[in-house]
């Protein structure tokens, strides 16, 4: 068999996402993040474009430099590499341009839900208590307790109350949570 029909095709990074399985964002919706958030994105951003960018970049001109370039591994997992780079600076770049930050310190002191709060509720049925923090799409961590705005949990809870019932709907059906207490970084 040829080698020009084994070569593997480059597909059309534009219409990959490198969002690392994000869900996409609400159609006219904004992309709120946190000013924590926003940083660590900023950072991971200049990472790639200041430092790793330019190392694998070397490695692929010094393997281009060897000669044959259909088995040479560091020049063809190299560009592979160079891809998935510049995908990833495509996609920050994008989400961090509609960024919309918003400092939930500001709502420090209130009782009502927004963007940056952490919340416990109590399930009514089972009176099971859940701490979640509401972050932004790009920074929630369920792992760390945090759900994005857009989750059934934070859209349920959002606007809510300390003391408000509020129903929440799951696969599972629709449940009834009661807002226990609503708490806001204090202003750094």
């Amino acid at each position: 068999m040829s080698k020009a029909f084994t070569r593997e095709t480059d597909t059309d990074d534009d219409d990959l996402d490198d969002g690392g399985g994000l869900p996409p964002l609400p159609a006219g919706g904004k992309n709120y993040i946190t000013p924590a958030g926003y940083a660590r994105l900023r950072g991971e951003l200049l990472q790639l474009i200041d430092e790793e960018r330019p190392k694998v970049v070397e490695v692929v001109h010094w393997a281009a430099s060897n000669g044959d370039r259909s088995e040479n591994g560091d020049y063809i997992y190299g560009k592979k590499r160079l891809r998935e780079i510049d995908r990833r600076i495509r996609f920050l770049t994008k989400r961090l341009e509609i960024a919309e930050v918003t400092d939930p310190a500001l709502h420090h002191g209130h009782d009502q839900v927004f963007f940056g709060a952490t919340v416990t509720y109590a399930e009514e049925d089972t009176g099971v208590e859940r701490t979640v923090t509401i972050m932004g799409i790009d920074e929630a961590d369920s792992a760390q307790g945090q759900v994005s705005w857009i989750s059934p949990v934070a859209r349920a809870l959002l606007k809510a109350r300390e003391g408000d019932v509020v129903k929440l709907v799951t696969p599972a059906g629709a449940k009834d949570v009661e807002v226990l207490k609503v708490e806001y970084p204090a202003t750094a």
